[in-house]
């Protein structure tokens, strides 16, 4: 029976995932790697497995299907120490303005999957008395904008549900963290035009969380520069946010 802590990682085949996972199992956590294709998740969980000497276990998860979530939980060998929701879905906002399917999925995978989950393993740390639950959000969802307001809507509403979570947990012993990540090179993100300066590896992100998590920081810009550049957005006054091209 091991006494290392262990962390669940919601969405681990994902580049920031991965990433993420890695830096706890390097910190010497368990790992539990999560996912709808389970087959993509054992060749990391083997090679944590072999590179950190750590217990990692793969585990069926798909945020959309939100009538397993209750069996999900209650299926895990045990209650971890950490749950990290990565889950989420870019998509195209051209198509979203007018495909209700492609709206639907970009909502429902960054807010009402995530959410929900967050707020099952919510219950079950707080019955407990411990825990932190990490939920990585966008910068995104600071202000709505043009080229991206379908995804930023649902991550703005995540952010909320989080802030509340983290308010309301807080009284019971459980921690809840927000991250925004900002611009990050991730097959999600191949083919886009990301701002150098503000743009990061996944390995960043998965660093950032870590370190969020063992210093109980309540909201986590990964780049520094992006707290600076939505401080300045989330400013502008309407009539001047209209006319901007972005």
């Amino acid at each position: 029976m091991t006494s290392r802590k262990s962390v669940l990682v919601l969405g681990g085949s994902s580049d920031i995932g991965r990433a993420t996972a890695r830096a706890f199992a390097k910190a010497g956590y368990d790992v539990g790697l999560a996912g709808r294709d389970v087959g993509a998740l054992e060749p990391d969980a083997a090679d944590l497995r072999a590179r950190y000497n750590v217990e990692v276990g793969v585990h069926t998860f798909d945020v959309l299907d939100t009538a397993s979530f209750e069996g999900f939980v209650a299926g895990l060998p045990a209650l971890p120490d950490v749950v990290i929701s990565i889950v989420g879905l870019l998509g195209v906002q051209e198509s979203a303005q007018s495909d209700l399917v492609q709206a639907t999925a970009i909502m429902r995978s960054n807010y009402e999957g995530p959410a929900l989950i967050i707020g099952l393993f919510a219950e079950k740390f707080l019955g407990r008395g411990s825990g932190t639950l990490v939920g990585v959000s966008s910068v995104a969802g600071d202000r709505g904008r043009a080229s991206n307001y379908v995804y930023g809507s649902a991550k703005a509403g995540f952010s909320a549900f989080l802030s509340g979570l983290r308010a309301r947990a807080s009284r019971g012993g459980v921690h809840v963290v927000t991250v925004k990540p900002g611009f990050v090179r991730t097959r999600m993100t191949e083919g886009m035009k990301l701002i150098g300066p503000l743009t990061v590896e996944a390995s960043v992100v998965g660093a950032a969380i870590l370190r969020a998590v063992e210093s109980k920081t309540d909201i986590v810009y990964v780049s520094g520069k992006w707290r600076l550049v939505m401080l300045i957005i989330k400013t502008l006054p309407e009539a001047v946010f209209k006319r901007l091209k972005f």
